[in-house]
């Protein structure tokens, strides 16, 4: 972990002056995302992230979001060498946004110190990867990078605590308050709380301490 943490580092301090203007441009990208999330609360139910789309999001061609996921797939891929990491890569544009997956090679324990405790390692290279499209697009990627199907799975952790949110609430009838969680784990819990009768969600506070608080519905 510390090898992938230093190598990152080095990566990063590379960077030069005019990345300051790449990171603020990240940073806006982030802030639209988070905005964004009570609006998908509001989406009609039966609508899930994962169902496929070759449609570009925001009028954006498909073309174009599968330029990104290339990008940033030679950007990983680049990583990955100087890691010396086994993995294959996959690109995608999936509901609307470029995803990159690295799927596991010959030693998925060697692949998951990419993934980090909670996913943390994760979302820094996701942000890196982010940061690779924008330099060669001048636009910012919305860009989802996943690493030996942790996404999923944890994807499916989520909806459990949701649930089970959401049961506290109906039988207790107080509003509960999850743990502070990243941008896209709260989008999969809106996701799920937006499928249940008698229950809603919405964020709250700033990064790092975002979190979902779910309540009856009024």
């Amino acid at each position: 972990m510390s090898f992938v943490t230093d190598t990152t580092s080095d990566l990063d301090a590379r960077r030069t002056d005019s990345d300051a203007d790449v990171l603020d441009q990240d940073a806006n990208l982030d802030d639209a995302e988070d905005d964004a999330e009570d609006d998908d609360v509001k989406a009609p139910a039966g609508e899930s992230a994962e169902a496929p789309a070759n449609s570009g999001g925001g009028g954006r061609a498909a073309a174009d979001l599968f330029r990104e996921s290339e990008i940033a797939a030679d950007y990983v891929e680049g990583l990955l060498d100087i890691l010396d990491y086994d993995g294959d890569i996959d690109e995608l544009v999936v509901a609307g946004r470029p995803v990159v997956e690295v799927v596991e090679g010959g030693d998925g324990r060697r692949l998951q110190a990419l993934v980090g405790q909670r996913g943390a390692t994760l979302e820094a290279l996701q942000e890196l990867s982010r940061l690779a499209v924008f330099r060669q697009t001048g636009s910012p990627s919305r860009l989802l990078l996943d690493v030996g199907g942790y996404r999923a799975l944890r994807r499916k952790e989520l909806g459990a605590i949701a649930k089970n949110a959401a049961e506290k609430v109906k039988e207790y009838g107080e509003a509960v308050r999850l743990e502070p969680m990243s941008a896209f784990e709260r989008k999969c819990v809106h996701d799920v709380i937006n499928a249940l009768p008698g229950v809603e969600s919405e964020s709250e506070g700033v990064e790092p301490s975002r979190r979902i608080v779910v309540r009856a519905t009024s």
